[in-house]
């Protein structure tokens, strides 16, 4: 096993639900806007295509230990599930549901929070409200009280012997102080030792340790500065009025940034293109390569051995399955294993910090 683990954001979006069904139309999952993708500009990859794992349905537990086996064979920790719960109540619960109550895949896990609104605009439309995220000192109890079970598992990822969680956008929490503090209240009346809390940290937010978290976690795109590259396409769809920028920037920024003075852990992102759901005005990252994702990921990890504690040596990637946001490691038609055995390569080669940077240019596509 590595002495640097990466855990790589996953998405149970892949089954129907009730909710979906009414929102987006029957037997609507996130497939649904992935199959429907087209080019905007020459060069510009749409539609993707899963390869061996096929399009898949979570209901299916042989599907989720294959995903399983092979996260784990290249190199992959563990899984961080979003976890969609709103007051109370939960959406997109199943998969995570049947990996706890099954015990399978054997393959450790945590969650993150995913405590934004939903709204129309998710899939390109307006700003209609479709599920409220209410915060109140009676929900965060309820959360957490919520996750409990889940810190009970024996393959729940823990740092310094404590059950990991994230909060995607902390920001959004009115009282961020309170939150965390209720957090770890309720885990303590519950038997239960302090979670540990990492908060996703975009640009301009406070240090976590202001809000009460334990760290920041570097999530990209978000994090990123990159090289735009919009005013250079020749466009294949006149209506497009999205962004196009550069891979390699992304990746140059991340290797070279300086790091906050609070506990932080690194993030790399396999790719982003959101065209599946923004078809006209989507984000595009061109130069995505498992080449240049190699090359990054290699620098984060010895950037991470020469700078964490043993115990804290982690990176998030975004994303294991990310479909919709063209940001995923699974096989692929374009790549098959490609971004997979470009993991395992760079965790199997230990370089100075430095020496992940080289060599960009000539890896571009």
């Amino acid at each position: 096993m590595s002495d640097v683990k990466l855990i790589a954001f996953y998405l149970p979006q892949f089954h129907p639900i009730p909710e979906n069904d009414v929102w987006w139309g029957k037997g609507f999952t996130e497939w649904t806007n992935v199959v429907r993708a087209r080019p905007n500009f020459v060069g510009h990859y749409q539609p993707h295509r899963p390869a061996e794992l096929g399009f898949y349905d979570l209901r299916d537990s042989g599907t989720r230990a294959a995903q399983a086996d092979l996260a784990r064979a290249y190199g992959i920790h563990g899984f961080c599930y979003y976890y969609y719960w709103f007051n109370g109540r939960r959406l997109l619960e199943r998969p995570l549901t049947e990996v706890v109550a099954s015990g399978e895949p054997e393959f450790p896990f945590c969650v993150c929070w995913a405590n934004e609104n939903w709204t129309r605009r998710w899939d390109g439309g307006d700003d209609g409200l479709l599920v409220a995220q209410t915060c109140s000192s009676e929900n965060e109890r309820a959360l957490i009280a919520d996750l409990v079970p889940l810190f009970r598992d024996t393959r729940y990822i823990r740092v310094r012997g404590q059950p990991l969680v994230l909060v995607y956008r902390a920001n959004l929490l009115p009282e961020p102080r309170r939150a965390t503090d209720t957090f770890r209240e309720v885990a303590r009346a519950a038997g239960e030792g302090e979670p540990y809390l990492a908060m996703v940290h975009f640009p301009g937010m406070a240090s976590p340790l202001d809000w009460g978290f334990d760290a920041g976690i570097e999530f990209p795109p978000h994090s990123t500065e990159v090289q735009p590259l919009t005013a250079h396409i020749e466009k294949l769809n006149p209506d497009f009025v999205g962004e196009v920028w550069d891979y390699v920037s992304a990746a140059q920024y991340a290797i070279d940034r300086s790091l906050p003075d609070f506990p932080f852990y690194r993030g790399v992102m396999a790719g982003w293109d959101n065209t599946p759901r923004l078809q006209n005005n989507g984000h595009v990252f061109v130069n995505a390569h498992p080449d240049n994702y190699r090359r990054w990921l290699a620098a984060m990890i010895a950037q991470t051995r020469e700078k964490r504690p043993a115990e804290e040596r982690m990176i998030f990637i975004n994303a294991w399955n990310e479909w919709g946001e063209g940001c995923y490691l699974e096989p692929d038609a374009q790549f098959g294993r490609g971004y997979l055995e470009a993991t395992r390569a760079a965790l199997d080669h230990r370089e100075r910090v430095v020496a992940g940077a080289r060599g960009f240019a000539d890896g571009r596509t």
